[in-house]
């Protein structure tokens, strides 16, 4: 089949949002050849794998969007601007390169004449792109960015993320009920939906009607263990907390959960990352009297990131607003357990073999359910080890290619879906026509 995707995000070098579009092509290039729609400044990375890989990235062909001066790219300018309250630029420049992706996309369909089309990144849902409109069937997805942030958490967050996350609810909300071009394409996609996650498939259905499939939207990393780490007698438990440092990542739950715990139990956190909240949180440790115990890492590469991580005991998360975070597949592809809140695209990937959820109504408890859960596998070794290897187990169920083979069934179903329509389409001309001869 010839599919052609459209994934601005997509570098085989990078996580998040450039790592899942890259995972993605490279899952459906598994069972189909695939033409990537994707912004040039990824050109010198894609064209280095390609090389390095040819017998794996054979299905693989690449078509650049033309770089223009308003296009986002990941420039230090750009960055700032995406962490503040003047993101909507952002929006309107990618909103910009979909345009584009949609022209390059036309003429790429006379040349080629595509099966099927799908809209993989970025995955927020306001921002559907183009491609529908080209008259053949539709995959969108995973699909995110539905759910608002409860109101509950929004005091949590400070002055500065509250504002942030309330003033996105109100738009997020205004986006669901108003914004046409999603609700179009929604309606052009009809069987090829896809939900990153039971919570999204739930908004999904509610705002429009529609069913999806529920496809957890960031892969298996490579280099996947096969044992972890062991915890000696006496020694600390070792931590790990990794994300940027901004409100909605949460920290300070974790920091104010470790100075609850007794004085008795032996523990060591490091933290990875940096951004807006890092003061914040570091004059947090101080004030809690736990800085002998935080190691501060500061921005990493991610090798010295996944580094840390396989050393560690637990990784612990407190995002308030995600989907699926990358280095939690990555923590469990080492072996290391998870303590998470029950929410998000957490719910769906952590169970009771490889982790513990705690659920979030109440802030206040559940910063001290957190600490409660670290100190039992703080005494527990034996436990710590189970959850180890279940994490080990559970890793392997989100690999790339058992993605490959689960849009390989939404693909066949969407295109018997159009096939049916077409027959029912052509049977209703065909009654007209003798209708009208009689």
């Amino acid at each position: 089949m010839r599919v052609l995707a459209c994934a601005y995000a997509c570098n085989p070098f990078y996580g998040s949002e450039e790592g899942v579009g890259w995972g993605w092509v490279t899952a459906i290039a598994q069972h189909h050849e695939v033409w990537v729609l994707t912004a040039a400044y990824h050109r010198r990375d894609i064209e280095k794998a390609l090389r390095d890989r040819p017998d794996k990235l054979g299905r693989l062909h690449f078509a650049y969007v033309e770089q223009k001066p308003w296009h986002y790219r990941p420039t230090p300018a750009w960055i700032r601007i995406e962490s503040s309250l003047v993101k909507p630029i952002m929006n309107w420049a990618y909103r910009s390169w979909l345009i584009s992706a949609f022209v390059l996309g036309k003429q790429l369909h006379r040349e080629i004449d595509f099966d099927l089309v799908h809209q993989v990144t970025y995955v927020g849902f306001r921002f559907p792109g183009h491609l529908w409109k080209l008259g053949i069937p539709l995959v969108w997805g995973p699909i995110g960015g539905l759910e608002n942030t409860p109101p509950r958490l929004l005091p949590t967050m400070g002055a500065r993320g509250a504002m942030y996350y309330g003033a996105r609810n109100v738009v997020n909300s205004m986006h669901r009920r108003f914004l046409r071009e999603p609700r179009k394409a929604f309606a052009a996609a009809g069987p090829g939906v896809i939900a990153a996650t039971s919570s999204i498939q739930r908004e999904i259905r509610c705002w429009y009607g529609v069913d999806s499939e529920v496809i957890c939207e960031v892969g298996l990393p490579p280099g996947t263990a096969d044992r972890y780490s062991l915890r000696g007698n006496g020694e600390p438990l070792r931590l790990v907390w990794i994300g940027r440092h901004l409100p909605g990542k949460a920290l300070h739950l974790l920091l104010r959960a470790l100075a609850e715990m007794p004085s008795a139990t032996e523990w060591r956190l490091d933290i990875y990352g940096d951004g807006p909240c890092a003061g914040t949180w570091q004059r947090l440790i101080a004030r809690l009297g736990i800085g002998s115990r935080c190691v501060w890492h500061g921005q990493v590469s991610r090798a010295e990131a996944l580094a840390g991580l396989r050393s560690a005991h637990l990784f612990v998360t407190t995002s308030l607003k995600d989907l699926t975070s990358t280095v939690i597949l990555e923590a469990l592809a080492n072996g290391v357990p998870v303590v998470c809140p029950d929410h998000c695209g957490f719910a769906d990937v952590i169970n009771e073999r490889c982790g513990i959820k705690i659920p979030i109504g109440n802030v206040r408890d559940f910063a001290t359910e957190l600490s409660r859960s670290i100190v039992s596998i703080a005494r527990d070794e034996t436990m710590r080890r189970r959850l180890a290897e279940g994490a080990l187990r559970r890793a392997r169920e989100f690999s790339w290619e058992a993605k490959g083979e689960a849009i390989d069934l939404v693909y066949g179903r969407v295109l018997r879906a159009a096939c049916e329509k077409s027959s029912v389409g052509a049977r209703t001309a065909i009654e007209v026509t003798a209708h009208s001869s009689r």
